[in-house]
């Protein structure tokens, strides 16, 4: 009876357990914390209306401007929803048009719409209305889904057909726009039960293997403007006691090579680089098992990035732009499958301080 009831009670605690541990599965399953916005990877039509004029020259990160945005559902029917917004990226907005927004939108508006459980988002719009400018827009939103395929932790993004209309304008000129929306750092770091880091954190205190996928990325966009201790172009999150970097804004990347992009002085003076074309790895050293191990997961899936940049061909208005983009990552390509290239390119050049 003893034996039996020991036996019962065994089995009474598998169950408990399988039961806590599928519930803790799903709990931190960041796949069942994707919000609607971020469940498709179908443009949405958006329109706005607000003066560009005035919304420049708020500048400070507490003031919004209060505006409608409309926007399309799959069906075809459109809906209003109250915004606050204001600008973002000083490097874009000195020298673009439009420039990239950051939106906030209160609990109340966003309940049962698209964008339920975005109470702050990214908008990212082409700089202006010039040649060249709308395909830069989507080389940018290529370097997020690129980055998807190698890192769990990244931006969720959602590309929008914009409808801006500037009400300033005397003849309320509208314009037509290609843009994309991030989901803001807070509700990444919520998708993995983690939270924002604001503090700086030396890149060696930071998770290897994310690290490592970071610079490796980077160096494949061939984006030098960014600085993972000083959070430039970077966030940082929390997660199970490892800290992780989330790279955005790559505007200033080879891949995206926009008009106005160039290598920042600093950079140009400690290296041998002098066009954003110029790739340089930017990586601190690290264990070679590391980086043999990230490197082997970037091979294996230049396939699926193949893919990924090639279902985007679509989108582009010049062809020209998209052969580029799509040659500047298969270069990269090459350098990842040639031992002496690697050794060149990356081994040779992995930092130490």
């Amino acid at each position: 009876m003893k034996n039996y009831t020991s036996i019962i009670l065994f089995l009474l605690l598998c169950i408990f357990c399988q039961v806590s541990y599928a519930q803790d599965e799903k709990k931190t399953d960041p796949d069942q914390k994707v919000t609607p916005l971020f469940s498709s990877d179908k443009a949405v039509p958006v329109k706005l209306d607000f003066s560009i004029k005035e919304i420049k020259k708020q500048t400070n990160d507490s003031t919004y401007v209060e505006t409608i945005m409309g926007y399309a559902s799959p069906d075809g029917t459109w809906s209003d929803i109250n915004t606050k917004l204001r600008v973002r990226g000083y490097f874009r907005l000195s020298r673009c048009t439009f420039p990239p927004v950051k939106l906030k939108i209160k609990k109340e508006d966003r309940k049962n719409t698209l964008f339920e459980g975005n109470k702050e988002l990214k908008l990212v719009l082409q700089c202006s209305t010039k040649k060249g400018a709308e395909d830069y827009i989507i080389k940018e939103y290529m370097a997020y889904k690129l980055y998807e395929l190698i890192s769990d932790y990244h931006y969720k993004t959602r590309l929008a057909d914009v409808s801006l209309t500037d009400s300033k304008d005397s003849k309320g000129k509208s314009y037509q726009l290609n843009g994309f929306f991030i989901e803001d750092i807070q509700k990444v770091a919520k998708r993995f039960d983690g939270e924002v880091m604001k503090r700086s954190i030396h890149p060696m205190a930071q998770d290897p293997m994310e690290s490592v996928h970071n610079s490796f990325f980077q160096y494949m966009i061939g984006n030098t403007d960014f600085s993972t201790y000083a959070q430039h172009n970077e966030k940082l999150i929390y997660v199970n006691k490892n800290i992780i970097p989330l790279p955005y804004d790559f505007d200033m990347s080879g891949l995206v090579n926009a008009s106005y992009a160039a290598v920042s002085e600093k950079i140009e003076e400690s290296s041998n680089i002098s066009s954003v074309r110029d790739r340089l790895y930017r990586g601190f050293k690290r264990d070679a098992e590391i980086i043999a191990q990230v490197r082997q997961e970037f091979l294996d899936n230049q396939n699926k990035m193949m893919e990924v940049i090639d279902g985007l061909e679509p989108l582009f208005e010049d062809p020209k732009n998209f052969s580029e983009a799509r040659k500047y990552i298969v270069e990269f390509f090459e350098v990842m499958s040639d031992d002496k290239l690697f050794h060149k390119e990356i081994t040779r050049n992995l930092r130490t301080n």
